[in-house]
């Protein structure tokens, strides 16, 4: 999956589907803060992404981008799959795709 896929598909998920040049600039950052935050928790990301690896960065900067608006917490199916990627690696079954 390329960065252009993860940009694209994250457009969708924010109903952005003709952002100007200043929100593009806002999601690239975001989908960099994704990647970096994502590796921080201890996951491993491959390269290029897999599905799978694209649905978590595409989940986390839309989580980035909406927390703005609201003081809620993490979504609990982004923190399940981050969880599941961790504890998955620790426990030798994390999913290879």
């Amino acid at each position: 999956m390329t960065r252009d896929d993860l940009l694209t598909l994250l457009q969708a998920d924010l109903n952005l589907l003709m952002p100007d040049e200043t929100r593009l600039a806002q999601l690239n950052h975001l989908l960099d803060s994704a990647v970096q935050f994502i590796t921080r928790e201890g996951v491993v990301l491959t390269s290029p992404y897999s599905v799978e690896d694209g649905q978590l960065i595409i989940m986390y900067a839309a989580y980035l981008f909406r927390k703005r608006a609201t003081d809620e917490g993490m979504p609990r199916m982004l923190r399940w799959a981050l969880n599941n990627r961790i504890f998955g690696k620790k426990a030798g079954t994390e999913n290879a795709t």
